[in-house]
C-alpha cells in the first residue's frame, strides 16, 4: 500500500484506546477510504460492511448476514430491525470489536431513521462499551458533514472523531511511478492529480503519451468517461456542471465570466459552485492574507485530471474520434506545458508546505498561496506564484515557479522582486525559485548576492 501512514496511525490510536470510539470518515469518490480501512482492518476483530444503492430491506438483510457470520459463523435469518441488529452487535462485542460501515448514506438515504436509531444505540448502550469501535464512511462529503455530523443531525456531536480522506500531493504521488523521470512524475500528477484510483490507471511502464492515449482517450478506456460518470452519480442537471468545469478548465475563473461563457444567470451560477466546492472539486481562491470574503475571490479546479478532462476531452471528443487516440494523444502532449503552468505551482506549494513542516524555512507560516493585487510602488497590478507569510506578517516568503524548456531569465528575477516591493510591511523577505529547467548565469549571480534560494525539480523529491 502506498502512503496513508498517518491516516492508519490515526485509526490505530483509536483502536487502542481502549473506550468507546466512533469516527466519522468521508471523502470524494476514488480517494482510497475503502483501501484504507481494509488494510486498517487486516489481522483485527473487524466487520466490514459496504452498503449498496439498493433498498432498505436489501441493506438490513446483508449487513444481518455479515454481522451473524463473523460472531456466529452462519446466517440464520435477516434482524427485524436496524435496531435489533444493533442490539445483537452490543451482545456479541466481547472484546475489542470494530464495525465499519463503508457508504453509510446508501442505508440512510433509503432509511432516514437509522440516523436516529443509532444515536439511541450510541448514547444508551455502545457510548459505555469499552470493546465497540464505530466507523461511519461515506463518499457524499455534502451527506457526511451535514446529515451525519451537522448540527440537525440525530448523530451530532456524537463523533469521537472524524477523518477527512484527502487527495495525495505531488510527492506521494510519485511513488505510484518509480521509474519515471522526475519530470514525467510531474507531468503525471499535473494530469492525474492525486486520487489513487487515477494514478493506478496509468501505466508506469508506458510513456506519457501512450498512456495518455490508451487509458484516457481511447473509448472503453477506465478514465475515458470517468468525470462524466462521477457527476452522472453524484449530481441531477450535470449539462451545467459540465459547462462550468468546461468554462473553468479553460481559464474562467470569476463568477462573472463563467456565468457569460456559458449563457446562465450569474445567482444560478454561484449555487453550483457552492455544490461543486463541496464535492471538493473547486476551491474559492483569495489572494494571500486578505480576508477570505475579499471580492478579488476566483475559483479554481482542484482537480487535476478533472481540469484536464474538461480542458481536452470534453472540450475535443468529436474531434479526437476522427483524430484517433494516439496522434490525439500525441497533440495533447504538445500541449502539456501550457497544462502546466498552474498545476507546477500547486506542487511547489505543496513542497513548500512540506518543507514548513520538516521545519526547514525561516519561519512557520501561518497563510499561504498565490497573491494578486495592486503594487503601489509600481503602479501596476501585480502577483506572486506562491507567498507565505508569518503570523505577525512581518516575515514573508516569495516563490516563483516555472516549467518551461528553457532557463529562467533575468526578467523573471526582477518581477518577483518589483512584485516584494508592494509589501512593506514585511520587513523580512525571502525568495525562492523553483525552474525545471534551470537558471540563466545573471539569475545565479543575483541570487548567490540577494541571498535567493534556486530550485530545481530534482529538489523536490528531496524533502
Amino acid at each position: 500500500m502506498i502512503g496513508r501512514n498517518e491516516e492508519l496511525k490515526h485509526l490505530q490510536s483509536l483502536y487502542s484506546s481502549g473506550s468507546f470510539e466512533y469516527l466519522v470518515m468521508y471523502g470524494r469518490r476514488r480517494v482510497g477510504k475503502t483501501t484504507i480501512l481494509q488494510e486498517f482492518s487486516k489481522g483485527k476483530n473487524a466487520v466490514f460492511y459496504s452498503a449498496q444503492l439498493k433498498n432498505d430491506t436489501l441493506n438490513l438483510e446483508e449487513f444481518s448476514r455479515i454481522v451473524q457470520l463473523h460472531f456466529d459463523k452462519m446466517f440464520i435469518s435477516a434482524f427485524q430491525s436496524w435496531s435489533d441488529a444493533f442490539a445483537y452487535i452490543s451482545r456479541k462485542a466481547v472484546e475489542r470489536t470494530v464495525v465499519i460501515i463503508d457508504e453509510f448514506p446508501f442505508i440512510a438515504d433509503s432509511n432516514p431513521s437509522v440516523k436516529s436509531i443509532l444515536q439511541h444505540t450510541i448514547d444508551h448502550d455502545w457510548k459505555n462499551n469499552k470493546n465497540l469501535f464505530l466507523i461511519l464512511c461515506g463518499s457524499s462529503v455534502s451527506f457526511m458533514e451535514t446529515d451525519v455530523m451537522g448540527s440537525k443531525s440525530p448523530l451530532h456531536d456524537r463523533q469521537t472523531s472524524s477523518l477527512e480522506i484527502l487527495p495525495f500531493d505531488y510527492f506521494e504521488s510519485s511513488l505510484f511511478f518509480p521509474d519515471y523521470t522526475n519530470e514525467e512524475k510531474l507531468l503525471a500528477y499535473g494530469i492525474l492529480g492525486g486520487i489513487p484510483r487515477y494514478l493506478e490507471a496509468f501505466d508506469g511502464n508506458f510513456t506519457i503519451e501512450k498512456n495518455i492515449s490508451g487509458k484516457i482517450i481511447r473509448n472503453g478506456a477506465y478514465l475515458h468517461e470517468e468525470p462524466a460518470n462521477l457527476l452522472k452519480a453524484e449530481l441531477r442537471e450535470t449539462y451545467i456542471y459540465n459547462s462550468i468545469l468546461s468554462a473553468l478548465a479553460n481559464g474562467k475563473n470569476k463568477v462573472s465570466e463563467i456565468a457569460s461563457f456559458i449563457h446562465e444567470d450569474i445567482n444560478k451560477v454561484s449555487k453550483y459552485l457552492i455544490t461543486l466546492q463541496i464535492m471538493r472539486l473547486i476551491e474559492k481562491k483569495v489572494p494571500c492574507g486578505e480576508n477570505p470574503e475579499s471580492r478579488k475571490g476566483i475559483y479554481v479546479m482542484t482537480d487535476n485530471f478533472f481540469k484536464f478532462w474538461f480542458r481536452y476531452e470534453f472540450t475535443n471528443s468529436s474531434y479526437y474520434e476522427i483524430l484517433g487516440p494516439d496522434s490525439a494523444a500525441k497533440e495533447i502532449t504538445d500541449d502539456l506545458p501550457n497544462l502546466m503552468g498552474d498545476a507546477f505551482k500547486k506542487i511547489c506549494l505543496e513542497y513548500m508546505i512540506r518543507l514548513a513542516k520538516k521545519g526547514k524555512l525561516p519561519f512557520v507560516p501561518h497563510s499561504t498561496g498565490r497573491w494578486w493585487g495592486n503594487n503601489p510602488v509600481a503602479k501596476s497590478q501585480d502577483d506572486v506564484d506562491i507567498l507565505m507569510l508569518s503570523k505577525n506578517r512581518k516575515k514573508g516568503i516569495f516563490v516563483e515557479c516555472k516549467f518551461t524548456s528553457k532557463p529562467m531569465p533575468y526578467d523573471e528575477y526582477e518581477d518577483l522582486k518589483t512584485a516584494m516591493s508592494a509589501f512593506e510591511e514585511v520587513k523580512e523577505k525571502y525568495m525562492y525559485f523553483i525552474s525545471k529547467s534551470g537558471f540563466s548565469d545573471s539569475v545565479k549571480r543575483c541570487a548567490e548576492q540577494d541571498g535567493a534560494v534556486l530550485l530545481t525539480i530534482d529538489d523536490l523529491f528531496r524533502v
